[in-house]
């Protein structure tokens, strides 16, 4: 789900992937900008002091650091260095330094403008495996002010076609695997005008980028984009609804991911996580098997990164860190009044008078949606947590899915990391479900569990095994956060970046499904 961009910034090791010296902070003037060493920064404290961005009126990643990074290389003042090096499973290598990474990129633009006749603001939906096209198409993208629709291969012909309609993309490019699947829903895709395939063989219907490539002109100058261009559009995880367009311009994402990436690594010495809360027991697992820690980050298709535990920083195991320097986050009630520590209410980004650069431009033909995310001074996550005396920041679970039983607001991931504990869990999900008749009371709410067991637990007996979950989370948390229901279920629905759809769950229950 990360863009070009991201994957730049943040230079990610995964699996046999690697992005080498593509990290650097860089700071702007009226005229120009300098690049600044790698931020290693020694502690949270010189972190918020020295991050101090200023957002030029135009800015273009490809341009104005990719192609600058080249003309320094070129000149002397920077020492040559691999800008990408993949390898995959099979032992293929292909190593690109910043001018060869230029001219293919530059090549891949003229195709999409000059075959495909694709302008700035045209939008193209890139669903490929990470090879080296994925990352070239990234930058021809950004050189020619294309907006670029990333999708994961995971996505199902559903996924494809609801993001097709959506977006109005007018090329899709994808490869032979999933070429067929585009066939058979492009006679419901009006707007869908070019198909191009990644692959060394011909394909009715489809235009092979890889033929292209070998005869496109090498000469491309970039378009001038303004920092709030649209560079790309994320759909959203979809855990509480239909997936929603949300877009990032080029300053939001080109710049506002330097924050994230800031650091160099001789040797893995450093591991983040985000997406959803790690359970205590997978952080010391992974602890016990490299020796290292695992330093917890929250954010949002939306915003970026909201909170870090960053280098040199103590870490609270379960805890989402403290505040990234590019915001300024609080706790608040309904009201917009900011909490004091240990309260709980909605985590949210204050955003008057002055917007941040970094959070996301707007939800794609829908001004409603994106204003209701505004609430008085605050740009508001939808999400719940709370600020301990440290400053710390603790994610309590998504508005929807906390829980209100009997008086009692409980969040789904602290009974689903009771759950874990116990040897019988391999994953489990928690929501609010009815309870008609409980005593004389009718309609309360109580929580249950959706619960995967491990396959040594499968043949055990059903009640006496539920009791045994309901007592372990009774003594690992407090007696009324038990789930009073329990379902043993195979798997558990989730979207296509893996979270978990409570929603799906909880609509079950509710009798909406």
């Amino acid at each position: 789900m990360a863009s070009a961009v991201m994957q730049f910034l943040l230079k990610t090791q995964i699996s046999r992937l690697r992005w080498t010296s593509l990290t650097a902070s860089f700071q702007f003037s009226k005229k120009g900008y300098r690049v600044l060493t790698p931020q290693n920064f020694s502690d949270y404290e010189s972190i918020k002091q020295q991050y101090k961005p200023e957002v030029p009126e135009y800015f273009n990643f490809a341009a104005d650091v990719l192609d600058r990074w080249t003309e320094m290389e070129k000149e002397g003042k920077r020492p040559p260095r691999p800008a990408l090096w993949w390898v995959n499973d099979k032992g293929d290598e292909v190593r690109w330094n910043f001018e060869e990474l230029g001219f293919r990129s530059r090549k891949v633009a003229n195709v999409l403008s000059e075959v495909c006749g694709l302008q700035k603001g045209d939008r193209v939906m890139l669903i490929l495996p990470r090879i080296p096209e994925w990352w070239l198409i990234n930058v021809a993208c950004m050189r020619t002010g294309i907006v670029l629709i990333p999708g994961t291969t995971q996505l199902t012909a559903k996924d494809m076609l609801h993001r097709l309609q959506t977006s109005k993309a007018k090329c899709l490019i994808t490869d032979d695997v999933l070429a067929p699947v585009v066939d058979s829903l492009v006679s419901e895709c009006q707007s869908l005008k070019f198909k191009l395939i990644v692959s060394e063989d011909q394909r009715e219907g489809w235009l092979n980028l890889k033929d292209l490539f070998i005869t496109a002109n090498a000469d491309h100058n970039c378009v001038t984009t303004r920092n709030q261009d649209p560079v790309t559009i994320f759909f959203t995880s979809g855990t509480t609804g239909s997936p929603k367009m949300t877009e990032h311009s080029h300053s939001s994402y080109g710049i506002g991911l330097t924050v994230n990436g800031s650091y160099k690594f001789k040797s893995l010495q450093h591991c983040v996580s985000a997406g959803e809360p790690i359970n205590p027991q997978v952080m010391d697992q992974w602890k016990k098997q490299t020796g290292l820690d695992i330093y917890e980050g929250y954010g949002q298709t939306e915003t970026v990164l909201v909170c870090g535990t960053f280098k040199g920083m103590k870490i609270k195991p379960g805890s989402m860190g403290r505040p990234s320097p590019a915001y300024d986050v609080k706790i608040i009630d309904e009201h917009c009044n900011i909490l004091p520590p240990g309260e709980e209410g909605y985590i949210a980004i204050k955003a008057k008078p002055m917007r941040p650069f970094c959070l996301f431009t707007r939800y794609i033909d829908d001004p409603e949606r994106t204003e209701s995310t505004f609430r008085g001074n605050f740009y508001v996550t939808g999400d719940r947590g709370i600020v301990d005396e440290d400053g710390y920041f603790w994610f309590v679970g998504r508005a929807d899915d906390v829980i209100n039983s009997a008086g009692y607001r409980i969040g789904p991931f602290e009974v689903e990391s009771a759950l874990i504990e116990h040897p019988a869990v391999v994953e489990s999900a928690v929501v609010s479900s009815p309870d008609p008749i409980r005593g004389e009371v009718k309609d309360l709410i109580v929580v249950k569990a959706f619960v995967v067991l491990a396959s040594d637990y499968v043949s055990h007996d059903p009640e006496k095994l539920i009791d045994e979950l309901q007592n372990h989370v009774k003594k690992v948390t407090a007696p009324y956060k038990y789930p009073r229901k329990v379902e043993f279920v195979q798997q558990l629905p989730k979207t296509v970046s893996g979270k978990i759809r409570r929603n799906e769950l909880r609509q079950k229950e509710w009798g909406k499904a």
